[in-house]
């Protein structure tokens, strides 16, 4: 099986064009668990994320923060189901990530994602490179990442060609009386 067999719901090269804006679907509510899960299997020992009292009474915020390792991943996943979801060669890499408002147990994400940049491979011909910005927004609306990143993504396959679908010698009349 091949990625042209399989069922796919994210967008090829071709649809994904500069200027087009998804709001995903899915939403997401961060739970403790989720934070303190991540951040624990990534051996991440910050107080921040991890210590109530520490959090509480010597931060600014006065709670845990949502690991933001977590939260971009989040980001992104909840981007896959419509922009790359079966589409997709391979991450290249991001150019740009932000965290300008904190994200907190009980949040909830949700996602758009624009298509920034769409150009066809140098080396590859079936393949292009998207420049996708992901925004993720809390439930009052307030931006929480903003990430930047561009993906080699498959070009529409091309059908193969069966007898149904050959034409025949004459241009002009391509299917016989």
């Amino acid at each position: 099986m091949t990625h042209t067999d399989r069922p796919h719901t994210g967008k090829w090269f071709e649809e994904l064009i500069p200027g087009l804006v998804i709001p995903h679907a899915i939403r997401r509510t961060i739970t403790e668990s989720d934070n303190v899960m991540f951040t624990s299997m990534t051996m991440n020992p910050a107080w921040l994320h991890l210590d109530f009292d520490y959090a509480e009474n010597e931060t600014e915020f006065g709670k845990p923060l949502v690991n933001s390792m977590l939260t971009v991943a989040m980001v992104i996943g909840i981007s896959v189901h419509e922009t790359t979801l079966g589409t997709t060669v391979a991450n290249l890499g991001f150019s740009e990530v932000v965290f300008p408002a904190p994200l907190f147990h009980g949040d909830t994400l949700r996602v758009e994602t624009e298509v920034k940049a769409a150009r066809r491979s140098k080396s590859r011909p079936t393949q292009g490179i998207i420049t996708f910005e992901h925004r993720a927004y809390n439930q009052h609306d307030a931006l929480v990442c903003r990430a930047v990143r561009d993906a080699l993504m498959h070009q529409r396959p091309t059908p193969p060609i069966t007898r149904s679908t050959q034409q025949t010698a004459d241009p002009v009349r391509p299917f016989a009386e």
